[in-house]
């Protein structure tokens, strides 16, 4: 098999295929022939060494694949041989083949396409956590979007949408005509200097705010809720500053995040709430998130929800891949195809 392997931290070039042995599905484990994998923003921040969960060097990441099972250990249906499946994977997932639990592996609908299907894991499950299970969007509801043009916001758009809510995004200038076709109801452009103090004079303020920025940014996202409103962490990218780890970047983030405007007393003085995700620690949740994620592509099947492709990279170009999302490039979801 092969795989995509860094032995050490720094710029997107650390990125190396290797051959490792194929591996061999244990009891209650299915092997995957990938057919591709995600690309997530937590890769970048791992391969820089900003990511606390990383596995150690030399590491592998990626966090989901698409494919087809060849081989099951006991205790699993040997039906399953030969169905395309997509999957969230604890790390590993850069490799044309893989072995996993069984209950983490969804049959992929009749339609979707099994390379495709690599866009749906992380993003698709993120948005539904933040939306459905933690922020209970409503109809009616105004939901801002900070990173708007990404896997996530682009899933969590289709969300907002089907919920009946308004859904508002940030994202560079470059990207606005594309999002606007894509069906934003209104869009603003975080890299100008007052563009929350703007925002805010054109609203009432937001039921939910989705910032996975991290920092400061927190405080300006506390800041646009109006009472009730609810603000959702789900990553902290302010961290990946350039191509290696910058201590002193992340230092300043962290002293930068409102500690004093979480804690519960000030909360309760403003009527909000702060709620965090991080699907990479719902490990032991495995028939929750497999319900969720079968939830999600039930909706990509009958067009509820439309995964954005950004790229589809070979595997021996995945430093090209880490760039793409390290400059913010893409719309929607980078996948590595072996």
């Amino acid at each position: 098999m092969r795989a995509i392997q860094f032995d050490r931290n720094g710029p997107p070039s650390v990125l190396q295929v290797v051959q490792r042995p194929d591996p061999t599905p244990g009891p209650g484990q299915v092997r995957v022939r990938v057919a591709a994998s995600g690309v997530n923003f937590a890769d970048v921040m791992a391969r820089i060494g900003v990511y606390q969960d990383a596995p150690p060097l030399p590491s592998v990441v990626g966090y989901e694949v698409s494919g087809t099972i060849d081989a099951v250990g006991d205790g699993v249906d040997e039906a399953r041989i030969g169905e395309a499946v997509v999957a969230m994977t604890r790390f590993g997932g850069y490799a044309d083949t893989l072995v996993l639990d069984a209950i983490q592996a969804s049959t992929i609908p009749e339609g979707v396409d099994v390379v495709d299907a690599a866009a749906i894991p992380v993003t698709g499950l993120t948005a539904w956590m933040i939306l459905h299970i933690l922020g209970r969007v409503r109809a009616g509801d105004r939901v801002l979007v900070l990173g708007a043009g990404g896997g996530v916001g682009l899933m969590a758009l289709d969300l907002i949408k089907e919920a009946g809510a308004e859904a508002w995004g940030a994202a560079s200038p470059g990207k606005h005509a594309w999002l606007a076709d894509r069906g934003w109801d209104a869009l603003v452009d975080y890299r100008q200097d007052g563009w929350a103090e703007a925002l805010a004079a054109r609203t009432e303020g937001f039921d939910l705010v989705l910032d996975p920025v991290g920092g400061r940014s927190w405080g300006t996202s506390l800041d646009l809720l109006r009472p009730g409103g609810r603000l959702v962490a789900y990553g902290m990218s302010a961290n990946a500053v350039g191509e290696r780890r910058n201590l002193l970047a992340v230092i300043r983030n962290v002293l930068a995040i409102p500690w004093l405007r979480m804690m519960p007393v000030a909360l309760i003085n403003e009527n909000k709430g702060v709620l965090g995700v991080n699907m990479g620690r719902l490990w032991d949740e495995g028939p929750r998130v497999r319900g969720w994620l079968d939830e999600v592509l039930a909706r990509v099947a009958d067009g509820r929800i439309r995964p954005d492709i950004h790229a589809r990279v070979p595997f021996d170009q995945a430093a090209e891949a880490h760039r793409i999302l390290q400059d913010r490039e893409n719309r929607g979801k980078v996948l590595l195809v072996p």
